[in-house]
């Protein structure tokens, strides 16, 4: 059936589907994708060569304190008053502004004596703090 016919019989509805709009929409579609598809590569490809060199870390000082139970405090493994910890933190901030402190405390420690030494360290300057713990 033609779609313009000069006859001027019995006019049937037309049946075909009209292609036009998904054809469209499809083009539409193509053209995104081929505009799109070169970003979706971010990564060039390139034979490295191969060379063995070895790891450079530039890692901060660690101050490690320990709280034992009786509220005695040990920094590095050495026995330190609770008054001097202000001071031995001010001075390890000074010196390094980026030091850590490896917090650890014995579980049956008061919290009264690790909230003492938390307190001591962040006055001082010592913003980088972490608890060390085992593994069960």
């Amino acid at each position: 059936m033609a779609f313009g016919s000069f006859d001027k019989g019995e006019h049937a509805p037309m049946a075909e589907i009209n292609t036009t709009p998904l054809v469209d929409v499809m083009l539409v579609l193509l053209v995104v994708f081929i505009i799109t598809a070169p970003l979706l590569t971010n990564a060039v490809k390139v034979d490295l060569p191969q060379a063995a060199a070895a790891n450079f870390q530039d890692k901060p000082e660690a101050i490690r304190l320990t709280v034992k139970p009786d509220g005695s405090y040990f920094w590095n493994d050495a026995p330190v008053a609770r008054d001097a910890l202000a001071a031995r933190f001010a001075a390890a901030a000074q010196a390094n502004p980026q030091v850590e402190l490896h917090l650890r405390a014995d579980k049956s420690a008061r919290y009264e004596y690790v909230a003492e030494a938390l307190a001591s360290a962040q006055q001082s300057g010592v913003s980088r703090i972490g608890f060390v713990t085992e593994a069960p």
